[in-house]
C-alpha cells in the first residue's frame, strides 16, 4: 500500500479518536463518541493489516474469534457488570502490549549479529547504536506496564466480581515489596537497555511487572476502585503506546497517547473528587482518621417509613430530586425509578437526577445505567449543579448511595472523608433514603444522614422498594 495513502488514514483515524473522546465528555453525545472511536479504530486495524500484505489464515481467524468475543461480551454484559468488563479490556490491553514487547525481543535476541556486533562496539568504547538502545528500552518499558496492568487490572476485576475480598487486604511489609519490584524492574530496563542478549533478565523482568501490578492492587479498597480502573485505563494506554514505537506504528502511537493522557486526567479528578492522594491510592494507604465512629451513637434517632407513607410526602412535592447509587446498580432498579419519574412528572413534579462523579464503581456508572433505562439527558445533573438546588428540594430520594452524601465529609474534621465533595442532600426539605440497611457504605463510617429529623429510611431492595412506592403513588391517584 502507498506510504502516503496509509498516512492519510492514520491522519484520519486519529482525528476520529479525538473527536470520539470529546463526544464522550458528555452523556447525550457519548454514543456518537463511541461510534466515531470505533471507526477510526476499524479504519487504523485494516490499513495496518493490508499494508503489509494480505493477512494469512492465523491473523484473519484472531479477527473473527476477536470479534466475536467482543460482540458477545458487549451484548450479553449486564450495565451493572460494566465495571469489571472496563477492567478485563484494560488487561486485555496491557497483556496485548506485554505480548507485543515479548515477541519482539525474542525476535531481536534472535539476531546474534545485531547484538555481536554491539556488544564489539561497547567493548571498543564506541557505544551502542543509538537505534538499538532505543529499541531495547521502548521493549522492556513495555514490558513494565504492560504486565503491571495485566495483573492490576485482572485483581481489579476479581475485587469488583467478588471473587476476593473488596475491603483492603492488608500484606506486610507491603510498601518495601512494592518499592523493590519498582527499582528491580527500573534496573531490569537499564541493565537490558547495556546487555540485551541477557533473556534472564528479561524474564525476571516480566515476572517482577506481573508481581509489582498484583501487590499495587491487591491493598487497595473498594472505595477507590473508581481512582484504580481509570489509572489502569491510562496505563493501557502508555504500553499501547510503547508498543507502537516498538512495531513503527503512528497510528498506535496516537491512540496510545490519547488513552494514556486522558486515563491521567480522569485519574486526577476522579482523586479530588474522592479526597485521595493518587499516591495513597496507588500504595493502597487509606486516608487516615481519628478514632472509630460508633454507629450506635450516630443512629439515635432514626425513622423508618413505609411505601404508603412515603408516598404522600411525594404526593404534594413540586420538585424531587432522585439520588442513585451503588444500590441502585445492585438491584438493578434503573428502570423501575424511569417509571417513578414518569409518574412524578405525570402529575406536574419537577425530576431530576444528581449524579455524583464517583457513585458506583467507576466514573460515570450512574450515567451509563440511567441511560440504559432512557432517562432524559437534560434530567441528569452534575453535582456542582444541583448542589445549590437542594434548599429548594421538596422530596430527595437517595437509593443505595452512602459516601457521597455522608455529611461527615464537610463537617468532621477527623473522618477519613474529611474534604470530600458529596452531594448536599442533607439540605433538602425531606430526604427518604432507600437501603437495605444501616450498613456502611465503601468507607465503613456511618452516615449522619440517615439519623436527621428530615431523614425517613425505607428498608429493602431498591428496585422492590421503587416498585412499592410507584404503586403506592399511582393509588393514591385514583
Amino acid at each position: 500500500m502507498n506510504d502516503s495513502i496509509v498516512s492519510i488514514c492514520y491522519l484520519i483515524a486519529a482525528a476520529l479518536f479525538i473527536l470520539g473522546i470529546k463526544n464522550l465528555s458528555k452523556p447525550r453525545t457519548a454514543v456518537r463518541g463511541n461510534q466515531l472511536a470505533a471507526s477510526g479504530m476499524l479504519i487504523a486495524v485494516v490499513v495496518t493489516l493490508f499494508n503489509h500484505g494480505i493477512p494469512n489464515q492465523w491473523i484473519i481467524g484472531g479477527l473473527i474469534v476477536g470479534t466475536a468475543l467482543g460482540a458477545v461480551m458487549a451484548i450479553r454484559v449486564q450495565m451493572t457488570n460494566m465495571p469489571q468488563m472496563v477492567a478485563v479490556l484494560n488487561g486485555s490491553g496491557g497483556g496485548a502490549s506485554l505480548l507485543i514487547a515479548a515477541a519482539s525481543y525474542l525476535e531481536l535476541t534472535g539476531k546474534t549479529s545485531l547484538f555481536s556486533d554491539a556488544m564489539k562496539m561497547l567493548h571498543h568504547g564506541k557505544g551502542m547504536a543509538a537505534e538499538d538502545v532505543v529499541n531495547s528500552v521502548a521493549i522492556t518499558l513495555t514490558t513494565l506496564v504492560g504486565g503491571v496492568t495485566l495483573s492490576g487490572s485482572l485483581i481489579a476485576y476479581a475485587k469488583l466480581q467478588e471473587l476476593l475480598d473488596g475491603n483492603p487486604i492488608r500484606i506486610p511489609g507491603n510498601k518495601a515489596i512494592n518499592a523493590l519490584l519498582l527499582l528491580g524492574s527500573l534496573a531490569a530496563v537499564v541493565f537490558l537497555a547495556i546487555h540485551p542478549e541477557k533473556q534472564f533478565i528479561f524474564l525476571a523482568l516480566v515476572v517482577a511487572s506481573v508481581l509489582l501490578g498484583l501487590f499495587l492492587v491487591v491493598p487497595i479498597g473498594g472505595a477507590d476502585m473508581p481512582v484504580v480502573i481509570a489509572l489502569l485505563n491510562s496505563y493501557s494506554g502508555i504500553a499501547a503506546s510503547m508498543a507502537g514505537f516498538i512495531t513503527n506504528n503512528t497510528v498506535l502511537i496516537v491512540s496510545g497517547s490519547l488513552v494514556g493522557a486522558s486515563g491521567i486526567i480522569l485519574t486526577r479528578i476522579m482523586c479530588v473528587a474522592m479526597n485521595r492522594s493518587l499516591f495513597n491510592v496507588l500504595f493502597g494507604v487509606m486516608a487516615e482518621g481519628g478514632e472509630k465512629i460508633d454507629a450506635d451513637s450516630v443512629y439515635t434517632n432514626v425513622k423508618s417509613t413505609s411505601p404508603e407513607e412515603a408516598s404522600m410526602m411525594l404526593e404534594t412535592a413540586q420538585r424531587v430530586v432522585i439520588v442513585p447509587g451503588f444500590g441502585l446498580a445492585m438491584a438493578q432498579a434503573q428502570h423501575a425509578v424511569r417509571v417513578l419519574a414518569d409518574t412524578l412528572m405525570a402529575r406536574g413534579t419537577e425530576v431530576e437526577y444528581a449524579i455524583h462523579p464517583v457513585a458506583g464503581r467507576m466514573p460515570g456508572h450512574m450515567n451509563v445505567l440511567l441511560a440504559e433505562a432512557e432517562v432524559p439527558y437534560e434530567q441528569l445533573k452534575e453535582m456542582d449543579e444541583i448542589n445549590p438546588t437542594f434548599e429548594q428540594t421538596d422530596v430527595a430520594i437517595v437509593i443505595g448511595a452512602n459516601d457521597v452524601t455522608n455529611p461527615m465529609a464537610r463537617e468532621d474534621k477527623g473522618s477519613p472523608i474529611y474534604g470530600m465533595p458529596i452531594l448536599n442532600v442533607d439540605k433538602a426539605r425531606n430526604v427518604i433514603v432507600i437501603k437495605r440497611s444501616l450498613s456502611p457504605g465503601f468507607a465503613g463510617l456511618p452516615n449522619p444522614l440517615f439519623n436527621m429529623d428530615n431523614t425517613v429510611m425505607m428498608y429493602g431492595d431498591g428496585k422492590k422498594a421503587i416498585i412499592e412506592l410507584t404503586s403506592s403513588l399511582k393509588e393514591a391517584s385514583k
